[in-house]
């Protein structure tokens, strides 16, 4: 099969389009046909620096596509089923080893594209904002890069929850096309400090929860435009800043610090991360909630597309097709 693979960490270039062994087809597993590939952000921090289990390695860990072959313990799919799957690598391929259990069934009415960006992203705005973040009718919210999959995936569902939404951006186009998607104030971090304008928009008391997938100093501030017991959630490092926060932030205003990683969630709590991604994948096909799709690429250009993605022009989700 053909991959886009990596024989040593770095920027986009090092990603070459090479012919490869197919994966194997475990016991309780599933080989996929792949379709679709969400460029994911974890992707790239690992495709930059992150552990490379095989040489040449192929990241990726979210694609969907057509089930070839069903291993010999599985009962629940079958060839030809239509499937998005989370797997810890190679997403970047023709073809895709998973287990069975890490696989959805597609409505039949989502499309590959869409359904590749909902799991991870989706799954962690959900988290994010509901199960740790607890966020509750009449409450106001700040997502940090808000244009990202995250962010328009919280921005949807913080609004339909009821919240008064803010969120950062990169630009005031971004931000505008927010709007549509449920958001009540922008801030464009470029031109303003979010954290004084997050205090003036809720008269200075601040911000009940903040989603920050950036981390580093900007998590700190995140920290700082929380009112009194508020809560920030961290769930990335997109920023790419090892900058740590000072912990005592959280003790003037008895604030809370809490870290969301959906993998982790998916193996400690199985079932539940299961119903709720089949949830959300089936809210996307019945157009309850909204996937962006910013540009697709050709597999062969995935260098291109890596690029694309760490521009910061990106509005929702690159997808690429093998």
């Amino acid at each position: 099969m053909k991959a886009a693979v990596y024989y040593e960490t770095g920027g986009p270039e090092v990603l070459r389009y090479e012919d490869v062994p197919d994966p194997s087809l475990h016991r309780r597993g599933v080989v996929i046909e792949v379709k679709a590939i969400s460029i994911e952000g974890g992707d790239a921090l690992n495709r930059a620096g992150g552990p490379m289990p095989s040489t040449p390695h192929i990241v990726g860990y979210q694609c969907a596509g057509v089930i070839r072959e069903v291993g010999e313990s599985v009962e629940d799919r079958q060839p030809g089923q239509r499937v998005v799957t989370i797997i810890s690598s190679g997403s970047h391929a023709e073809l895709a080893s998973a287990p069975s259990g890490s696989t959805w069934v597609l409505p039949g009415n989502l499309g590959f594209d869409e359904a590749v960006c909902i799991p991870v992203p989706f799954g962690t705005a959900d988290d994010c904002l509901f199960e740790f973040g607890h966020l509750q009718e009449g409450e106001t919210v700040l997502i940090q890069a808000g244009a990202s999959g995250v962010g328009i995936a919280a921005t949807q569902l913080a609004k339909r929850a009821g919240a008064t939404v803010l969120a950062t951006a990169s630009s005031d186009e971004k931000l505008e096309r927010l709007k549509e998607f449920g958001l009540d104030h922008g801030i464009n971090y470029t031109k303003q400090d979010f954290v004084a304008a997050a205090q003036e928009l809720t008269e200075g008391k601040g911000v009940d929860l903040v989603v920050d997938s950036v981390g580093g100093r900007t998590l700190e501030n995140s920290i700082k435009a929380l009112r009194y017991r508020g809560r920030a959630i961290t769930v990335g490092f997109a920023g790419r800043d090892d900058e740590k926060p000072d912990p005592r932030l959280l003790l003037m205003g008895s604030k809370s610090l809490t870290g969301v990683l959906f993998a982790a969630e998916m193996g400690y709590a199985r079932e539940r991360t299961k119903t709720l991604v089949q949830r959300l994948l089936q809210e996307v096909a019945d157009g309850k909630l909204r996937v962006v799709v910013d540009k697709t690429f050709p597999l062969a250009e995935a260098a291109q597309a890596h690029a694309y993605l760490e521009s910061r022009q990106v509005f929702g989700r690159v997808v690429m097709h093998p």
